[in-house]
Parts: structure tokens; C-alpha cells; sequence
């Protein structure tokens, strides 16, 4: 059943000038934020700049995080894991990879005591897929992290600036059912991707869907302002009767105001989805 959710951040000032980011000095509060406006569940952030003090990182702070969802009824559906940005499973040597990969079997392990279905590793930016060599890199990591999935049963979902045909490539290279696609509606928008190309390339591997508006070639504005075109991707969504979950990762709005934006927000995506 399709759940709506929120990046974690979204819900409280930034920190440290940073756009998204784990909320190092607020991340508390966000439970009760979401339940307010109401959201089902948010995106956990994982990052190298709050790793140090993540809750998901350590016993003592998974079981504040039960106590948060039980109390809240707010639920932590799937983990971002930015700490790949900084740290790519591309473009470093064995040993780099070999920290990484056991970084990442480590989020698993924590996420599945939290109840997290999905884990979203991006390779967009930093960290994204320039050469047939990172693409060699990237089909490399993933093999060796399908046992995480396996053994969690928690699905990898991937956010590549791929084209299409080559996003579908990859996919195809590994055809594991815990190997999925996150879908994200700005960064298609600002490469110019149209949703009916993407969706024939690899709708059927679709399995979550971060809702954000860019402008073609630019950076996140507020939904509706931008090149996003969400009558075709919501009806693209309706042809391949997509059952998964929606992460509202939006742009800011006036600080202090964030619960207020995000309820504009979700009812802006509520105006396309009413399943």
C-alpha cells in the first residue's frame, strides 16, 4: 500500500547552512512534526556529517528511535544514504570499497531492526556514473551488497543521473528482485529526462519515487514552478499501477515554517495521487 512520507530534515530549520542533511540538533522533533501534518513515515537520512551522532549507528539510539515511532505512530520506511555521496562505492581503491561496503552492510543491519524496507544509495553528483569504468565499479559493489539485502530482506533502491537506456543497462546486468530504482521527479526534470522514456526503459523496476521540481539544467524550486511535468509522470505512474511510496524531498521553505510548507506540499502531491 502506497505511503506518503518526508526527507528527514524537511521538517525543521536547516542545520549548518546544509540543504538536506542529517538534523544533528533536531531530530527528535521531526517525529512529531510528521505526524502533525500528517505523514506516514519519513526518510531517514544517513550522512558522513552527522554520522557520528545518528541514532541509526548504535544500539542505544535504534531503541530511542522504537520509542519514537511507537509513541508517534510515524514510521522510518527507508534510509537515504548521503554518507555514499561523500564516500562513493566508485572511483576508490579495494580497501576504500571494502570500508564502504562494510559501512553499508552495517546501515543495513541497524535499518532492519528499525523496520525500514528500502535503502536509496545515489549516485548522482559527487558520486555519480561518468565511465563504462564506474559503471564497472558501481555493478561490482552492488553484487557484493546483494547479501545484504538478502539477509535483511530490505530492498537497494538506486538514484543514478543515468540516461534511460543506460540506467535500464545496469539494471539488467544485475536482475535481482531486491535490486530496485528510486525514481526522483526533479533530477529527470533538470536532465531534460521525459518520464514516458524512463518509465518504457525500467517502469517495471520502479519501486519508490522522491517528489521534488528543478528547473531543466538547474537547481530544486517549489512544486509546480519548475520543469517537472507531473501529469505525465503520476499518469505514467497509474499505467504500471505503482504500488510503492512517495518521499517529498521539496524545496525549503521560509524557515521556522516547515510544517506549514509541507502540508501545501503534500496536499499539491494529493492533487495527482489519490490512491
Amino acid at each position: 500500500m502506497t505511503k506518503l512520507g518526508i526527507m528527514e530534515g524537511r521538517l525543521v530549520p536547516p542545520e549548518d547552512g546544509r540543504f538536506q542533511c542529517f538534523p544533528r540538533n533536531q531530530w527528535e522533533s521531526e517525529f512529531a512534526h510528521a505526524a502533525n501534518v500528517p505523514f506516514n513515515y519519513i526518510e531517514w537520512v544517513y550522512d558522513l556529517y552527522g554520522h557520528d551522532v545518528n541514532p541509526l549507528g548504535n544500539p542505544a539510539g535504534i531503541e530511542r528511535l522504537k520509542n519514537f515511532i511507537e509513541s508517534t505512530e510515524v514510521c522510518i520506511r527507508a534510509v537515504c544514504a548521503d554518507y555514499f555521496m561523500d564516500k562513493p562505492l566508485l572511483r576508490c581503491g579495494e580497501q576504500e570499497l571494502e570500508e564502504r561496503l562494510q559501512e553499508l552492510a552495517r546501515i543495513f543491519r541497524n535499518a532492519s531492526a528499525v523496520g525500514v524496507n528500502r535503502v536509496v544509495i545515489p549516485f548522482v553528483d559527487a558520486s555519480a556514473i561518468r565511465s563504462n569504468d564506474d559503471l564497472a565499479a558501481v555493478r561490482h559493489a552492488l553484487k557484493a551488497a546483494m547479501p545484504f539485502a538478502e539477509e535483511t530482506g530490505i530492498e537497494i533502491h538506486l538514484e543514478t543521473s543515468l540516461r534511460p537506456a543506460e540506467f535500464a543497462k545496469l539494471l539488467d546486468s544485475i536482475p535481482h528482485p531486491k535490486l530496485r530504482v528510486n525514481y526522483d521527479s526533479g533530477n529527470s526534470a533538470s536532465l531534460g529526462y521525459l518520464p514516458a522514456n524512463e518509465f518504457a526503459a525500467y517502469g517495471d523496476r520502479i519501486g519508490s519515487v522522491h517528489i521534488k521540481d528543478r528547473v531543466l539544467n538547474g537547481g530544486t524550486v517549489p512544486l509546480g514552478t519548475g520543469n517537472t511535468d507531473f501529469t505525465a509522470l503520476f499518469s505514467c505512474l497509474e499505467k504500471i499501477d505503482y504500488r510503492g511510496d512517495f518521499t517529498l524531498q521539496v524545496a525549503r521553505g521560509t524557515p521556522g515554517d516547515e510544517v506549514a510548507w509541507a502540508k501545501q506540499n503534500l496536499a499539491f502531491v494529493r492533487g495527482y495521487w489519490h490512491n
